[in-house]
């Protein structure tokens, strides 16, 4: 027998799972226009846009923003280079032992963040290696490149391995199978992959926190500022900024990653 409360039931627990996961954020933006510096009291006791002038006069911000921005930026380019020359060694080779070296290239994303962080902190330290952006970069790389291999390594899995080899029976050589063959039928999977790794290499902290040695990327900031209780609203200023930045690449990749299965099922 069909229960008829079921379905309210099921709907009604899904707005409680909505409504706990995104009501903290609405209050990020909420209390960003607070007159009251120091505490947080509902509903605020006036409302400014003050803050968004003090934090667009602060250069220790910006500074922290061009730093995440180069960090992510670069962590990016290099995931999408190894993540994608890894997955397509994974896809395309059969040797012995495949499915674990696949299994090691998840692992890092898999680990808590505070593992990877002392784990890279002991190895720069023991190769006398100094903090500087690049260790930050490394960092974001290892956790970036693994978001790059597993939405690249799905749609290699979906991509008949005969264009290919046409391809080459008629005559081209790696590089123009690669670009005329290969690159349309991963193209939106890279798009994806990227937007995903600079999203989250953005806002990462933990990691940062252990290989960034004295410099602050914006998380980082935030973190210290939040230690201290003064103009916390100039905090949730720029977490808005964050909550934008990392929003627009995850629902962008959402709907590239959506149209290319939908292009992977055509072609088949």
């Amino acid at each position: 027998m069909r229960s008829e409360g079921s379905p309210l039931l099921l709907k009604i627990a899904a707005l409680a799972c909505v409504a706990f996961l995104h009501v903290p954020l609405l209050l990020i933006f909420l209390y960003a226009f607070t007159t009251e510096e120091k505490s947080f009291q509902f509903p605020p006791p006036g409302y400014t846009t003050k803050w968004f002038g003090v934090v667009w006069e602060r250069q220790d911000i910006w500074d922290a923003i061009g730093l995440s921005v180069k960090v992510a930026g670069i962590a990016t380019v290099l995931a999408l280079i190894l993540g994608t020359c890894a997955a397509a060694a994974i896809s395309r080779a059969k040797f012995f032992g495949r499915d674990h070296i696949s299994l090691l290239f998840i692992l890092p994303i898999a680990l808590p963040g505070i593992v990877t962080g002392i784990a890279l902190r002991s190895t720069f330290g023991i190769m006398d290696i100094p903090f500087s952006t690049w260790t930050i970069v490394l960092g974001h790389t290892t956790f970036c490149m693994v978001v790059v291999y597993n939405n690249v390594l799905a749609r290699f899995r979906r991509t008949s391995g005969s264009m290919i080899e046409a391809s080459m029976d008629l005559g081209a050589d790696g590089f123009q199978t690669f670009r005329y063959v290969v690159l349309p039928q991963i193209a939106s999977a890279l798009l994806a992959g990227g937007m995903l790794a600079f999203a989250l290499s953005f806002d990462e902290v933990i990691v940062t926190t252990f290989t960034a040695g004295q410099q602050s990327t914006l998380p980082i900031w935030m973190l210290n500022e939040l230690i201290r209780p003064r103009q916390r609203p100039i905090t949730n200023v720029v977490a808005i900024f964050v909550i934008a930045v990392t929003f627009i690449p995850i629902l962008a990749a959402y709907y590239l990653t959506r149209e290319g299965e939908h292009t992977a099922g055509a072609g088949k």
